[in-house]
């Protein structure tokens, strides 16, 4: 198994979770954080007075997928989080050693199903 971490752009929240639903991945956490990288931040006009964003409005998505998942949702990430600006983000992806459901207790794969 693996956990896949993704930073990517609000505005493309969407295409993202339509792409993933049609690759069947149903169970998926988001988060709404700030970052900068290389896109630095921004500079805002409020009420005359100019002032830095030095910390940009983005998601983290996570998820834990069978490893034989990994390749298809990568591509989908690509695709449909590409603007082609600087920000769109990134992609982590981590070893999973175990998964339990507290629930039924179960063990591995089919527990993160």
């Amino acid at each position: 198994m693996k956990k896949i971490e993704v930073i990517i752009r609000p505005e493309v929240f969407g295409a993202v979770r339509d792409g993933l639903a049609q690759q069947g991945i149903a169970g998926l956490s988001v988060s709404e954080i700030a970052g900068c990288g290389r896109q630095l931040g921004r500079t805002g006009l409020f009420r005359g007075n100019t002032y830095e964003i030095e910390f940009l409005p983005k998601l983290k998505l996570e998820m834990i997928v069978d490893d034989s998942k990994v390749d298809g949702i990568v591509e989908i990430l690509l695709r449909e989080a590409a603007t082609g600006k600087v920000g769109d983000g990134k992609i982590f992806i981590y070893p999973v050693e175990q998964a339990i459901r507290i629930r039924t207790k179960e063990v591995g794969s089919i527990a993160v199903e």
